[in-house]
């Protein structure tokens, strides 16, 4: 096969891996395509072609699954649109590097027992998207494991392991495939076994959550008003979307209501206007709670102000019960890296506004009176496996607004996705209001309770699911998943000692000629002439 045949055909298996994900949801294609880039990787003649193989796979991959990239460039009248294409480029090139990582190290670790091999693989690439989680603030998105929600007890697992566990999981069950096309059906059966066993471990442990019901119940009504990343920064569209907010919330009752609106529903600035909180708080009844998100401003030295992407909590009376502030930010998104030479080139982040985001202090558990607690986690923070909850103070739900009018038709329901596995990792009920969608309800299983589907507009009332007991990840957060790596690689120094043992077998015994030959005398038998 010619090179420029092999790296098409590697491109290609990077975009049927793509598959797995959102909106196709194929779990069968990453499995196909990892088995041919462990056949690929295992056959490379050299460390160079294995890295650059796993490169080529990283590339199709994330060059197909982040098409909602561009999709943002045209929200930004600041911005021309072919620059959406071509970050969406740059930072396919970028994250393609950790595949290359995880090849290369599968490669260097060894590759003569195919057992061994696939441990090594799948430790290695369990290591490549924590990498990828931390390196530059982190960008985990679309984590291989994703693929196993639509097999609710494999992905039960991420309980246990995390979602990159379940990626390394991924990884054993190509494995296992690719091995048994080589014939090796010992090895594949101890692979498939990697890949059970802790489902089942976990689906087995598993205590089903509780009806919600008397003093613990917490009644949300969450809101989609369907309004568009245009309409919500047009001022002249600012009575119409409070208008449809309001027709969305329905009428005070007897049951206290907890109100969930998305992010950047709050057109100005809360904390100083007090015109716009007083006219929130008539929406409310006695005891009824608003958590919406906006915009907060706050005075510094001089003429400067901080801002942030923040969370309020606002009662009956209009008054702030409290804020949250978004931690984890969005690069050129949020706030612009390298500002001073960035600027100058032109360069804007792609949501408008007054300037840079701040960063808040991180996970919060915030008391709400008469609710209970929650944890706030807005837009792509819960895409962070490990960091999403207080673990000191638990919450008995997690609320990520988000605003995913500019992802495009993919980036929804890919990032719904990864909120069903920090509901699985958590063992926690998550609750997505957005503006255009897709809002849902997910209980601690990460299954889908309720949703209101994307461009529909719509409000979701019922009781939140109530939080399973703590799991082992909701214990231990991401040194779940490095013991897991850990333990894949013991296996796999194991399977690599049994193998050299194997291939090498057992001492043959001496001929009694070649004893006789040799007996009493050190030196060995005279060499014989050979016929000419």
């Amino acid at each position: 096969m010619s090179l420029a045949a092999s790296a098409i055909l590697l491109f290609l298996a990077g975009v049927l891996c793509a598959l797995g994900f959102e909106p196709f949801h194929l779990w069968p294609a990453p499995l196909l395509a990892c088995a041919w880039l462990i056949q690929q990787t295992h056959s490379a003649a050299s460390l160079r072609t294995a890295v650059w193989r796993g490169w080529l796979f990283g590339l199709g991959q994330f060059l197909f699954s982040l098409d909602w990239i561009a999709e943002a460039f045209t929200h930004q009248a600041k911005m021309p649109v072919w620059l959406g294409y071509a970050g969406e480029l740059l930072v396919s090139l970028y994250l393609a590097i950790y595949p290359a990582i995880a090849c290369g190290l599968a490669w260097w670790a060894g590759r003569r027992a195919r057992l061994a091999f696939v441990l090594y693989f799948a430790t290695a690439w369990l290591l490549s998207e924590l990498l990828r989680a931390t390196v530059l603030t982190g960008f985990p998105w679309n984590p291989l494991g994703v693929a196993w929600l639509p097999l609710p007890r494999l992905a039960a697992a991420g309980s246990w392991v995390g979602a990159y566990g379940l990626s390394a999981m991924v990884i054993l069950g190509a494995g296992a495939g690719w091995m048994i096309l080589h014939g090796e059906r010992r090895g594949a059966s101890v692979a498939t076994l990697s890949v059970f066993v802790v489902p089942l471990l976990a689906w087995t442990s598993r205590v089903p959550a509780a009806h919600p019901s008397g003093p613990h119940a917490i009644f949300i009504r969450v809101e989609q008003p369907n309004i568009s990343q245009d309409e919500m920064t047009d001022p002249q569209q600012e009575g119409r979307n409070a208008r449809l907010y309001a027709s969305l919330s329905g009428v005070p009752g007897p049951i206290p209501r907890l109100l969930l609106w998305p992010e950047g529903a709050a057109n100005g600035y809360l904390q100083i206007e007090d015109e716009k909180r007083l006219a929130l708080g008539k929406l409310l009844g006695p005891r009824d709670v608003l958590l919406i998100g906006g915009e907060s401003a706050e005075p510094g030295p001089g003429d400067e102000w901080t801002y942030f992407n923040s969370v309020f909590a606002l009662d009956h009376n209009s008054h702030l019960l409290w804020h949250y502030d978004k931690s984890h930010l969005v690069p050129f998104g949020e706030y612009l890296p390298w500002r001073p030479v960035l600027s100058r080139m032109g360069l804007s982040r792609l949501v408008a506004g007054e300037g840079d985001f701040s960063t808040g202090p991180g996970p919060r558990t915030l008391q709400l009176p008469g609710f209970g607690r929650v944890g706030v986690q807005i837009c792509y923070e819960i895409i962070f496996s490990g960091h999403v909850v207080d673990r000191a103070h638990r919450p008995d739900f997690i609320f990520n607004p988000s605003d995913d009018a500019w992802f495009g038709p993919s980036g929804p329901p890919q990032h719904l996705a990864q909120a069903r596995l920090r509901a699985i990792e958590e063992g926690l009920p998550v609750v997505r209001a957005t503006p255009t969608g897709i809002s849902a309800v997910i209980d601690s299983t990460g299954a889908l309770v309720a949703t209101v589907a994307a461009h529909k507009a719509g409000a979701i009332a019922m009781m939140v699911p109530l939080a399973s007991e703590p799991t082992p990840f909701a214990r231990l957060g991401l040194s779940a998943s490095a013991m897991f790596g850990a333990v894949l690689c013991v296996l796999a120094v194991l399977a690599t000692v049994v193998g050299r043992r194997r291939a090498t077998g057992p001492a043959r015994p001496v001929p009694e000629s070649a004893q006789a030959a040799g007996a009493g005398s050190e030196d060995p038998p005279p060499r014989q002439p050979r016929a000419q």
